[in-house]
């Protein structure tokens, strides 16, 4: 993912990249979820999946990614080494797999690859589930305090679930996305998040629809799991200029999370009630605020200050970049932006423009429906070197169907170019590029932020 690292963008191929190619043909399909490849390949490698500090398993539709962002930067200001693995990457793949508080360097990640590579031989695999075995390795061989482990798709088949005995599991809001793979109902979604439930290991509820919480619970009880659940056992608000977090230990008063976004308390909620239940670890108050304060997780409702792309709205613009994809995650995103419209302050809102780009197995009416009450003008492009993305006429006539104002511009410096044009007076607009990860990879790799 990213401009970066696509293997049709301009210049050399680096190393890693040449080795990440010829994984990806050792199977017909990118994702076919099944566990019986990796687990033969693990066994040839020596499984290491069984040699790693303790666990915390996440899985959920939106937030999970937050979440472990949340719990990296508080155990890291506890002092401890923490390993992580997430997906997808941004710009660079050595992103996926953090060692002890650092990226995976070009080296360590060849040499894992190509371990792998060799043991695997001619076997059919998918890259994800290579790839999830060649950060086992690392991760087996550079000692760390912890693991925060994501899943990739769904949970009872996804590549991560070869770990059997997690310390921990978590489920971060589950709802619609990736229906191709994972079902076309919220329950059969749930059922497949809820795979990751263990025996014995207690499992940390974020907030639920009550049928995605009722086929979580049915399946916790069915594995023995206990669960600790939002709103029954945890809460966490906004209160009083920070956030309080509320359990059966008590009531924190915290700083508000570090990245914006009204999603982002419930977030940083799962996080903390997952820290404050982890065997073998004290986390202070003060590194949990730490945590809250001091995370770092790009593209989620990130401002880009920096870069020829900022530059183009003049010093009074706003530029917005988020990779969320699904209804769920424009809702969120919509909601925090109306908040933001409402108390800018200024006798007129700032002009609020979408640049949005998708795949095309997205569904692009239900990203935009949130967003009509707000009635921002779209600009639909489509994704550098994307062959999976979707038309831009199809999410102008998304938008249209929504009530939106839409038009076609060739890329983001184009329409940030007629955006410019069009609030030459009056107040500064507030852009969002938005709709892909996949497009806001893009988005870094060419306007890089510090």
């Amino acid at each position: 993912m990213g401009l970066a690292s696509h293997p049709d963008a301009p210049g050399p191929v680096p190393p890693t990249e040449a080795v990440l190619a010829r994984l990806m043909r050792l199977h017909p399909k990118l994702i076919d979820l099944s566990l019986g490849r990796l687990r033969q390949l693990l066994s040839k490698l020596g499984n290491p999946e069984r040699h790693l500090p303790p666990i915390i398993h996440v899985a959920g539709t939106n937030g999970k990614g937050s979440t472990i962002a949340y719990m990296r930067a508080a155990l890291e200001a506890s002092g401890l080494a923490v390993h992580v693995m997430t997906s997808p990457h941004l710009v660079r793949f050595n992103e996926r797999i953090r060692l002890a508080g650092q990226l995976i360097t070009d080296d360590n990640l060849v040499a894992v690859l190509n371990a792998c590579e060799k043991a695997n031989g001619d076997d059919q695999i998918t890259y994800f589930e290579v790839t999830t075995a060649a950060a086992f390795l690392a991760f087996r061989d550079c000692p760390a305090d912890i693991l925060l482990l994501e899943t990739g798709l769904g949970g009872r088949l996804d590549a991560s679930n070869v770990v059997e005995q997690p310390l921990l599991t978590a489920i971060s809001t589950v709802s619609m996305d990736h229906q191709n793979f994972l079902g076309d109902s919220l329950a059969g979604i749930a059922l497949e998040k809820a795979g990751i439930l263990k025996p014995g290991v207690l499992g940390v509820i974020g907030p639920q629809d009550p049928v995605g919480a009722q086929v979580i619970e049915r399946e916790a009880a069915k594995v023995g799991a206990p669960l600790l659940r939002q709103g029954h056992d945890w809460q966490a608000h906004a209160a009083a200029g920070g956030l309080e977090f509320q359990s059966k230990k008590g009531t924190l008063h915290l700083p508000l999370p570090g990245l914006p976004g009204v999603h982002q308390v419930q977030n940083a909620g799962l996080a903390l009630a997952c820290l404050q239940n982890l065997d073998g670890f004290s986390l202070s108050q003060q590194a949990l605020s730490a945590g809250l304060r001091d995370v770092q997780w790009p593209a989620r409702l990130q401002r880009l200050r920096q870069g020829p792309l900022s530059k183009m709205l003049g010093p009074k613009g706003e530029l917005w970049l988020d990779g969320g994809h699904n209804p769920d995650a424009a809702a969120s995103l919509a909601e925090t932006l109306e908040g933001w419209q409402r108390n800018d302050g200024e006798p007129q809102p700032r002009p609020l423009h979408l640049i949005m780009g998708m795949l095309a197995n997205k569904d692009a009416g239900g990203y935009l429906a949130p967003f009509k009450a707000l009635t921002p003008k779209v600009q639909a492009i489509s994704i550098p070197y994307e062959e999976a993305a979707m038309a831009p006429d199809q999410i102008i006539a998304a938008a249209t169907a929504s009530g939106l104002d839409a038009t076609l511009a060739d890329d983001v410096p184009s329409a940030l170019a007629a955006i410019t044009k069009a609030h030459t007076d009056g107040p500064a607009p507030r852009v969002l590029i938005c709709g892909s990860l996949y497009l806001a990879g893009s988005v870094l790799a060419t306007n890089p932020q510090e």
